[in-house]
């Protein structure tokens, strides 16, 4: 006759469960960090953390290729990557350039497990003008200037992560013809529009932009929206259901918007700072697990700032500066 088997076993077993099986009540969700940043940093780690606590789901921060350097110089197209840890579905949060790869997983990667909810932060979806995260003293204008008269070269589209979202109105012709990512992650070039990224797109359950009403790191801010400037001028800025991408519904957020699946979020503050109740009342809802909706009360009312790599501009200097002597041997 056998014996049962020992209890610190079944105990293991049990925990193996309920760690590794993911709970119908609660869907996990990934953080996609921003440019210059990595999950190992205090700032990104302590984020997923608090989301996770609050929302009682699972939360992993998954890693932009290697790291800080490679949000920097990893062409867009090679740091999406199909998430293999969630073949179940799952949640997005986006930080920032890291809704960039958000959308490219979900527009690009084919067969994959499907997004649910996708919560963005500061997120340049229709393009960004100036390069971002440099600052506005007179050495980052001399090398924002500098960047921009090569951003659509084949050298700076290979190597430089940001020019591959760096949309210039007044350049819209070079923008389309050698800009390697958005033009295609936003269905923007007419002989290549692709009905599978709308058909994907459309797919998410809800769509949460969330805009930062002071955030000098976008050029415009309302990006965040997909509002952005016309063809050919630097103003005005014009408003989401204004623009091309979405009166002819290229990656469908209009069909989105019209079923009631967009939510368009303002909140104050720079790029990404944002206050705990405002985290509570519109990320939070869509990462919640049905034992953790009612968090109110639980959190510090004060801000909370997912602190993303904020460098000096001599910090982004000394990178650009190490980049080009390594690959132009200066």
């Amino acid at each position: 006759m056998a014996h049962p088997p020992p209890l610190f076993i079944l105990i293991l077993i049990f925990f193996f469960i309920i760690i590794i099986i993911p709970s119908s009540k609660s869907t996990p969700f990934i953080v996609l960090h921003g440019i210059g940043d990595q999950c190992s940093n205090r700032g990104v780690k302590h984020f997923t953390e608090e989301l996770s606590e609050w929302s009682g789901a699972s939360g992993y921060c998954i890693e932009i290729g290697d790291g800080a350097w490679d949000s920097w110089f990893t062409p867009l197209q090679d740091q999406v990557k199909q998430m293999k840890e969630l073949s179940l579905g799952y949640n997005i949060v986006g930080l920032s350039q890291g809704n960039l790869i958000g959308r490219g997983v979900i527009e690009f990667c084919e067969g994959g497990p499907p997004v649910r909810n996708f919560i963005s932060l500061g997120g340049p979806h229709a393009g960004t003008a100036s390069v971002p995260m440099c600052g506005s003293g007179i050495m980052c204008i001399i090398a924002d200037t500098l960047i921009k008269s090569e951003i659509y070269s084949d050298y700076i589209q290979a190597h430089l992560a940001p020019s591959g979202y760096l949309k210039l109105p007044n350049n819209i012709h070079a923008y389309l013809e050698k800009c390697r990512f958005l033009p295609r992650l936003n269905n923007e070039l007419p002989e290549e529009r692709n009905s599978t990224y709308k058909e994907r797109f459309t797919s998410l359950q809800n769509l949460v932009l969330i805009m930062f009403e002071h955030d000098s790191v976008l050029i415009p801010k309302e990006t965040a929206w997909f509002g952005y400037y016309p063809d050919g001028a630097f103003s005005p800025v014009m408003p989401p259901e204004q623009t091309q991408l979405y009166t002819e519904d290229w990656i469908g957020l209009k069909a989105l918007n019209e079923a009631g699946k967009v939510k368009f979020i303002s909140v104050e503050g720079n790029h990404l700072g944002i206050s705990q109740s405002d985290m509570k009342k519109y990320v939070i809802p869509y990462l919640a697990s049905k034992s953790s909706s009612d968090t109110e009360g639980s959190v510090d009312q004060g801000s909370f700032v997912p602190k993303v790599w904020e460098p000096s501009p001599f910090d982004w200097l000394f990178s650009m500066f190490n980049f080009l002597r390594e690959h132009l041997r200066l």
